[in-house]
């Protein structure tokens, strides 16, 4: 069955050769980026340009043109940055999955403000858990490598600090080593859990400094708190955030979550596809989607494939796992998709 193939017209204005220039790249390299994406042809006469291909690929072709031409004018394009813009435009363009919470795209409330930077949410799923981390108190980011989960918690809990929502952000993640014996790790225990919180560093680098965080962290604004050592603590007025939460055992989960005190907000992030722990031990993020389901205060966001915002080769990657998986696995057991909040 063949495949019809549209055409679209694009004129971008007002014209400007300079912002014409930067938004095809050098040698076109940004609309051979955009061609391999969509399996589209573009071709073009100064402002005026064609995009062929089957079905909508060339409506969305044809709109991400017109995106980049807008960004074109306030900022230098790299093949990340189109890529980005390519990635948000095929989740906006995809049916939203049943039980997706309800799209607030062109609004701005979504956005969050830090010091220095202002992280904008791509795609529903998104969208849908920084809505959840705004109106709940306990929120599961749920999904693959490269989705955003861990850094638009991070974000959050900046935000929340710096207009004096919390009083601190406390960092939790278990210690356990991706099927790899480390050994003995030197240093203070700050210095041992270093490595495993990487992630959430760069992240509180890139919007506070890092010369604000050495700060925050002398003043224990910003406390690195291991998850073995969370045990009779209470956290009042915190935004508590649990990485790496596949990684918990049922009994960690339940001690983590007891944590919570007055004035506090708990993000817990994690990918049931990636549990290293021993093969007899049940993931205390995979117990508790069914523990907490429909209960008021809580939200879940599960995100896919198509909400990975990293080199496009990570969709593929983890598509064919789940293929893979899915064919030594038939009954699927599957944990959920799309996002539920309540």
């Amino acid at each position: 069955m063949s495949t019809v193939t549209e055409t679209q017209e694009v004129l971008l204005e007002p014209v400007d050769n300079r912002v014409l220039a930067n938004l095809c790249g050098q040698f076109d390299e940004h609309l051979r980026q955009i061609e391999r994406r969509l399996g589209v042809h573009i071709s073009n006469r100064g402002n005026r340009f064609r995009v062929m291909g089957p079905g909508s690929t060339s409506r969305v072709g044809a709109r991400v043109l017109q995106d980049l031409y807008r960004i074109a004018g306030s900022e230098r394009l790299d093949p990340q940055r189109v890529h980005m813009c390519l990635q948000e435009s095929s989740m906006n363009d995809a049916e939203p999955a049943p039980n997706d919470a309800p799209d607030k795209q062109s609004g701005t409330d979504d956005v969050i403000h830090t010091r220095r930077v202002s992280i904008r949410p791509r795609g529903p799923h998104q969208r849908a858990y920084i809505s959840g981390i705004g109106e709940n108190d306990l929120n599961f980011g749920i999904g693959p490598a490269g989705t955003g989960k861990t850094y638009l918690a991070v974000a959050s809990a900046v935000e929340a600090l710096e207009q004096e929502r919390v009083r601190r952000i406390v960092l939790v993640r278990p210690a356990v080593e991706a099927g790899e014996r480390l050994g003995f790790l030197p240093g203070d225990m700050s210095q041992k859990v270093d490595p495993y919180l990487r992630p959430m560093y760069d992240a509180l680098y890139e919007m506070l400094g890092f010369d604000r965080v050495a700060k925050l962290i002398d003043r224990n604004v910003i406390e690195i708190a291991p998850l073995a050592f969370m045990r009779g603590r209470t956290l009042n007025e915190s935004f508590i955030l649990l990485d790496e939460a596949q990684n918990t055992s049922t009994e960690q989960m339940k001690m983590f979550l007891t944590r919570m005190g007055f004035g506090s907000r708990a993000v817990v992030t994690g990918d049931v596809t990636q549990i290293d722990l021993p093969r007899n031990q049940t993931s205390g993020l995979r117990q508790v989607i069914q523990v907490l389901d429909g209960i008021p205060g809580v939200s879940f966001t599960f995100f896919d494939s198509r909400d990975v915002v990293r080199h496009t080769l990570v969709q593929r990657i983890v598509d064919a796992y789940d293929s893979h998986e899915s064919d030594l696995n038939p009954s699927g057991d599957s944990v959920g998709g799309g996002s539920s909040n309540q």
